[in-house]
């Protein structure tokens, strides 16, 4: 437990962040599975709009720090090799 008035103002606002980027993470989960399941019932308009917010969520983590920026590549370009409508284990 920290001594100082600072020290405990900090534990608190890391304690906020850390909840923060873990929403950040988990909805980024949440519309990947989203994308998946457009893709796979093949419905073109949901696809589009599923993978343009899925891109707006992980370039908003990434600016955040909740993401690092080689990650939020990583996970754009999987999402567009998903779209392409080939699959994540061929390449």
């Amino acid at each position: 437990m920290p001594n100082i008035k600072q020290q405990e103002k900090r534990v608190r606002s890391a304690a906020r962040q850390r909840l923060e980027n873990l929403r950040y993470r988990s909805t980024i989960k949440t519309l990947t599975k989203r994308l998946e399941t457009a893709v796979a019932d093949g419905k073109a308009d949901e696809v589009v709009a599923e993978h343009l917010a899925l891109v707006r969520m992980i370039d908003k983590a990434a600016s955040k720090g909740a993401l690092h920026s080689n990650t939020a590549g990583r996970k754009k370009s999987q999402a567009a090799r998903l779209v392409a409508g080939k699959t994540l284990s061929s390449v």
